[in-house]
């Protein structure tokens, strides 16, 4: 079987201990979280989570399956890489010494679309957002001038799809609406 990265898109209630009811679930399965991020979503009172991992096509459908079974999940969908727009943010924080002769490092940020975030005499920070492979990259390149740190979030992903959650959402309230209806006119018989 082969496996291949896909980005869950977790809609959940604002509650505490979900992210951890999520990470019980690919654990029992040995299924690494390539990266993870929580924020609030375009719903008032709905929290996205945004998962990348790796595995097949059909562990991730039970995945998904188990994770939607969770009380406070709304909905989970699974995309792949070509269904979604992501970035991801990194920092590098690079010592200043070495790259005081010349203007390699300036040439070096822009050439990989990131930018300057602090300049002091003891270090540089720099910027960059992109996929994964890009900012490892840049990394890979300042690398012998002296890394000092570095730090990368995780995916920050929009479904290329127009209607997805708001549709979702649209057909549940409906659902719901007409198994209220239904609940009456039999309450109305009696």
């Amino acid at each position: 079987m082969i496996k291949k990265e896909f980005t869950l898109s977790i809609f959940t209630e604002d509650h505490i201990g979900i992210l951890n009811q999520i990470t019980i679930i690919l654990t029992r399965r040995q299924i690494n979280i390539e990266s993870v991020t929580a924020s609030e979503s375009a719903v008032k009172g709905v929290q996205l989570i945004t998962l990348a991992i790796k595995t097949t096509d059909e562990m991730v459908r039970k995945i998904a399956r188990q994770i939607e079974k969770i009380i406070d999940v709304i909905k989970v969908f699974v995309h792949t890489s070509d269904e979604i727009i992501y970035q991801e943010l990194a920092l590098i924080k690079v010592s200043t010494k070495n790259l005081l002769s010349g203007n390699i490092i300036d040439h070096l940020v822009r050439s990989h679309n990131a930018r300057f975030i602090e300049i002091t005499p003891e270090y540089i920070v720099i910027e960059k957002t992109g996929h994964k492979s890009e900012i490892v990259r840049l990394l890979q390149e300042l690398e012998p001038f002296g890394v000092l740190q570095y730090v990368r979030s995780g995916r920050v992903a929009v479904t290329k799809q127009v209607k997805e959650f708001h549709a979702y959402l649209k057909e549940l309230n409906e659902a719901q609406r007409e198994k209220e209806k239904e609940e009456f006119e039999i309450i109305t018989k009696i």
